[in-house]
């Protein structure tokens, strides 16, 4: 198997996941930064102190019990490295860090993407979250392409 560095695409063997427990109760941050470089925009926007760095060029730890899924991490990453992940229910859902046009709205249908790009399944946007030029859309996805779902695009 690749390597990301060589492919610029992460498997689920690269990133930490939260354990099935906490899974169960809810919607929670899974982060996709694997590089040290420096940024932490997202232990600033976390309103539970669940995201930490102990250097600025540390990549960012969850303290997942502490996350409550709240989704504001998502719009300040300046990476697109963070989403949440509920999957407390059939269908699931994901919710994405969007800085396209045009966004897609509440209701919409669109493709969502794995972390090559490959369209996974036709989503319905459930909720769409603005701050500044990053959205944060939620859409819902098939139980079993929760954890592959990693971006979107808008059916034209």
């Amino acid at each position: 198997m690749a390597d990301y560095k060589e492919t610029g695409v992460l498997s689920l063997d690269d990133i930490v996941k939260p354990s099935l427990e906490r899974m169960n109760k809810g919607p929670v941050v899974v982060i996709e930064c694997v590089e040290n470089i420096p940024c932490d925009p997202c232990v600033a926007a976390c309103p539970k102190e669940a995201i930490s760095m102990e250097d600025i060029t540390d990549v960012p730890q969850v303290d997942f019990h502490g996350c409550v899924g709240c989704g504001l991490c998502v719009t300040e990453c300046p990476g697109l490295a963070i989403f949440i992940l509920d999957t407390t229910s059939e269908p699931c859902t994901v919710t994405i860090p969007y800085e396209y046009l045009p966004v897609p709205e509440k209701g919409d249908t669109v493709y969502a993407l794995d972390r090559d790009g490959k369209r996974v399944q036709q989503s319905q946007v459930l909720r769409v979250r603005c701050s500044g030029k990053t959205h944060g859309i939620t859409i819902s996805v098939e139980k079993e392409n929760a954890w592959n779902v990693r971006g979107l695009e808008v059916k034209k």
